[in-house]
């Protein structure tokens, strides 16, 4: 199942929609609403506008579907939806090129525009849904043969999730669910779904099951009597990248704390775990994107000087790199320009404090004015953080911190950032207090986030920055 591929084919055909459709509007414009402005047939000459219009126009298009996240989850697609979300883009997209690159045509009467408009509208509608239509017909009915679907987990094991899975098994039209197994909440033998599935393992691994069984969709159907673990199993799947849904029985227990969505299909809620509407995040995730590129080429000449002054003031490399964990629980390495003596720190982690023997004298520098992160663009550009978001840790203090607050796992279902909330208030944390000092604000940040607050805390940082105040 090559979903990468099948991405690719809706990003092609819709680059080819966007073509044919740009390109039947030049004709229609050359045949119908120039003869009107000049009283004599036009001929149809493909000019340079032409051209230049026939390579941009579908590369913004496919730009605008990519941020309103129309390429996200291509395998569980509606039609009907799928209609409704290709009408109200077009909408949008159309009046943008119409104000852009139609608006100073010259044309006989007002009613000009509306031709040109409708024309383009409905010319762009028309193949761009027809492309997604005869893909996503393809797809569903591949998912109906069972060829294509999800590796689903079911959590419980008892007499609601036995219903689930046999209503589920003998859809006629199934929604693309093939069944891994089971894990049972409570420690019993008495298991009646294991005579349809394997129990997969216990609770407390079900982390490592999900990892093992590459699962993407999980099913919670637990008991009634098994609803106080619910909190505990939420806390471990929202932090992981799938889709999770729960039976109707447990909507009044999540609808003041989950957020859900119609029933769909089956007798199943869809619990979501989102935290952004999805043009933000992949909003978001652009702005990242194109600010750390240009970022680092502004900071290019600092960075050559910073690096000068490194490598004079003490011995060992410019650029330092240590293991954080990440978005979703995920490891990876974070540089920083090095601020401290080489080989700070012997085995054991050590936290710096403001008046730190072991910071050099540019480091000192570098850590009141946060130059030292200008490396962490490429962390930003590779996909490991964000400008913004909670301030990545070592699993050492992770440990420590989880035992007095249990929440900061929920930090995980982000990807971390070079400035947070928390770091523009306390900046760098000296021991395990200031790291719990800071949470609350990092916590207020999971529950608020938005591009508002991202651009707010930029300029909080820059002005950080700038007075240098920073530890």
């Amino acid at each position: 199942m090559n979903r990468k591929w099948q991405v690719v084919k809706y990003l092609c055909f819709d680059f080819l929609a966007a073509a044919i459709s740009w390109t039947a509007f030049f004709v229609y414009r050359k045949i119908v609403i120039e003869p009107q402005r000049f009283g004599t047939d036009i001929p149809v000459e493909f000019t340079n506008r032409y051209f230049f219009g026939l390579l941009l126009i579908p590369i913004l298009w496919v730009m605008f579907y990519y941020i309103t996240g129309f390429y996200d989850n291509i395998y569980r697609r509606s039609r009907l939806l799928e209609l409704g979300q290709t009408f109200l883009t077009t909408v949008v997209g159309v009046v943008v090129i119409f104000f852009a690159l139609i608006l100073d045509d010259y044309i006989h009467s007002y009613k000009n525009y509306y031709q040109l408009f409708f024309t383009l509208f409905l010319l762009h509608f028309g193949f761009t849904y027809l492309f997604r239509l005869i893909l996503t017909t393809r797809t569903i009915h591949r998912i109906h043969k069972r060829k294509i679907g999800f590796n689903t987990l079911i959590i419980g094991s008892n007499e609601k999730a036995e219903k689930v899975y046999k209503e589920m098994s003998s859809q006629k039209r199934p929604a693309g669910n093939l069944f891994a197994g089971f894990v049972g909440v409570e420690n019993n033998d008495d298991r009646l779904l294991g005579q349809y599935l394997p129990q997969l393992g216990k609770l407390n691994e079900l982390n490592k099951i999900i990892e093992q069984e590459n699962i993407e969709e999980v099913i919670i159907a637990i008991e009634t009597r098994e609803h106080e673990r619910l909190n505990g199993i939420l806390t471990i799947l929202e932090n992981r990248q799938i889709t999770i849904w729960g039976i109707p029985d447990l909507y009044d227990f999540l609808s003041g704390t989950v957020k859900t969505t119609a029933i769909y299909g089956s007798p199943l809620i869809k619990i979501s775990n989102g935290l952004m509407p999805s043009w933000q995040a992949k909003m978001k995730r652009l702005i990242d994107v194109v600010l750390s590129a240009i970022a680092s080429v502004i900071f290019l000449p600092v960075f050559i000087v910073l690096a000068v002054m490194i490598k004079r003031s003490s011995k060992g490399p410019v650029i330092y790199h240590q293991v954080r964990i990440g978005r979703f629980g995920k490891p990876f390495k974070i540089y920083k320009l090095r601020s401290m003596v080489q080989g700070a720190e012997n085995g054991t982690p050590e936290l710096s404090s403001e008046n730190d023997e072991r910071i050099t004298g540019i480091g000192r520098f570098l850590r009141r004015t946060h130059l030292d992160e200008i490396p962490q663009f490429y962390n930003v550009i590779k996909g490991d953080m964000s400008l913004v978001g909670p301030r990545p840790e070592r699993q050492f203090y992770i440990d420590q911190i989880i035992k007095k607050a249990p929440h900061y796992t929920h930090l995980h279902k982000l990807r971390p950032g070079i400035t947070s909330w928390g770091q523009v208030k306390y900046g760098y944390a000296s021991n395990l207090e200031e790291m719990l000092e800071r949470l609350p604000y990092d916590m207020m940040y999971l529950k608020n986030i938005s591009l508002y607050i991202d651009f707010k805390i930029l300029i909080y940082t820059l002005m950080v920055s700038f007075k240098a105040n920073g530890k």
